[in-house]
């Protein structure tokens, strides 16, 4: 009988292997089999890190769908192209497009608003951000007058930070709760409890309610756009937080933005599976405020679709990254039901849109009318007036609503693009062909709740 031998984390150091978290499993592992030399050594070759992954020499060529009417989209075109021609430079990349849409998004070489990028069995987080399945749903309510929808809608919604308390919370499903409790990136307390309170939350930023009338048969339509909140957030920094550590050991050349985790990894598998647990989460998010909308007027839905803009889509080994950018192809929504949808701004309809996938826009359209200039810069061109003179000129003959009742003037239909431009574009580069169109009534959005927010308050006591 052989004497039994204790391996210790300074032979598997002694044998190549950088220490790491899956020691203590490993060393377990070992110990437990008694694996030694041959065995020992297949066994931990799965922990053996890979060669170094080099950036590609130059950048993969991608579609340009878009481009500059005037000098102010010149410059904005210029900085998308600018940072594409790094960002296509990461080893994983295959292909990409930019939309007409498409507006910088971070430091040079981060995927922009807009923008597709096709990687080979990787995921990568920073390519579809914090706001995990942005998405937009529509339900068609009818003959419903539009300020009646629009009153019930906005006591069923919530917009600004956190979550709503006991008394105001939705039923969270227990298919769902099973659904986090089921993967280990999402089964913690803060995760859960995060998706309780933000279960008919819709954030801040962009994010808006909107009602109007469909142009084609008049029904009054309710349309919400919003993400995956806190519990995508959270998901997010863990998964950028796995991602770095992988660029760390195979690629330390990829800019950290652009970090991957390999798909055929259990991390990877792990992390596809936890999207797809959001995704189901923020569906349910847009359902609830609906079905309670129609439920306060005692109302059925003629009709229901919606799609996401911000999320992973996978065929085969191929992860299309669209960030900020609207599906056309069914191949990418499982729970396909009708048309996609774009919205613009809020003086403008929401194109009700369907299309066929090309070379060029790889099944993909706009999202929305993206922007030219940063909220910053926006409010500066506008510090000649008052925010209620611009919200006046701006919103005539539309029920224009701030949750917090404080005007945010990055988000009035002047701080986006020319929304004739992005359609033009559109038809010009094959991004979609219009069905219909939801005439705008008005809308809801969160407004700029930090100008009354505690810490705000705090901090002007103090001073």
């Amino acid at each position: 009988m052989k004497d039994t031998v204790n391996i210790t984390g300074k032979t598997l150091i002694a044998l190549g292997f950088k220490s790491g978290k899956w020691f203590p499993e490993a060393l377990a592992h070992i110990n437990d089999n008694q694996l030694q030399e041959a065995a020992m050594l297949a066994y931990l070759e799965q922990y053996r890190p890979g060669p170094i992954v080099a950036l590609h020499s130059e950048a993969i060529p991608f579609a340009i769908n878009i481009k500059a009417e005037n000098e102010l989209e010149e410059t904005n075109v210029a900085s998308v192209l600018t940072t594409m021609q790094l960002l296509m430079k990461t080893p994983t990349i295959v292909d990409g497009a930019v939309m007409p849409d498409a507006c910088p998004a971070g430091p040079k070489g981060t995927i922009p608003v807009g923008g597709v990028v096709v990687a080979k069995n990787a995921i990568h987080p920073g390519m579809h951000s914090a706001d995990i399945c942005c998405s937009v749903m529509l339900t068609d309510f009818g003959a419903a007058d539009p300020k009646t929808v629009l009153d019930a809608a906005h006591a069923s919604t919530h917009f600004g930070p956190g979550g709503r308390d006991r008394n105001t919370q939705y039923r969270f499903p227990t298919e769902l709760l099973a659904a986090f409790e089921s993967n280990f990136l999402l089964n913690d307390g803060n995760m859960i409890q995060a998706a309780r309170t933000h279960l008919g939350t819709q954030g801040d930023g962009n994010h808006f309610l909107f009602v109007g009338k469909s142009k084609k048969t008049g029904n009054t339509m309710l349309i919400t756009h919003h993400g995956s909140r806190g519990p995508g957030a959270r998901l997010y920094t863990k998964g950028m937080k796995i991602a770095e550590r992988f660029r760390r050991e195979i690629s330390p050349a990829t800019l950290k933005q652009n970090a991957w985790i390999p798909f055929d990894t259990e991390e990877g598998k792990t992390y596809w599976e936890a999207l797809q647990v959001i995704r189901a989460w923020t569906k349910k998010n847009h359902e609830v405020i609906h079905d309670a909308t129609l439920a306060a007027l005692g109302i059925e839905a003629q009709d229901r679709y919606w799609n996401e803009h911000n999320f992973v889509f996978k065929e085969g080994e191929l992860f299309y990254h669209a960030k900020g950018a609207t599906p056309l192809d069914v191949k990418f929504m499982p729970d396909i039901t009708g048309p996609r949808l774009i919205p613009l701004n809020m003086a403008e309809p929401v194109l009700i849109v369907e299309g066929a996938t090309t070379k060029t826009n790889l099944g993909f359209a706009p999202h929305g009318a993206g922007r030219n200039m940063s909220r910053t810069q926006h409010k500066k061109n506008k510090a000649e007036f008052t925010n209620e003179e611009v919200f006046a000129e701006e919103t005539k003959g539309l029920d224009v609503r701030f949750f917090s009742k404080e005007i945010d003037v990055s988000e009035l239909p002047s701080a986006y693009k020319d929304a004739t431009t992005v359609r033009t574009q559109m038809d010009e580069y094959g991004l979609g062909t219009v069905l219909d169109e939801v005439m705008p009534y008005g809308c809801i959005m969160a407004g700029d709740w930090e100008k009354n927010a505690p810490w705000r308050k705090r901090k002007l006591q103090k001073k």
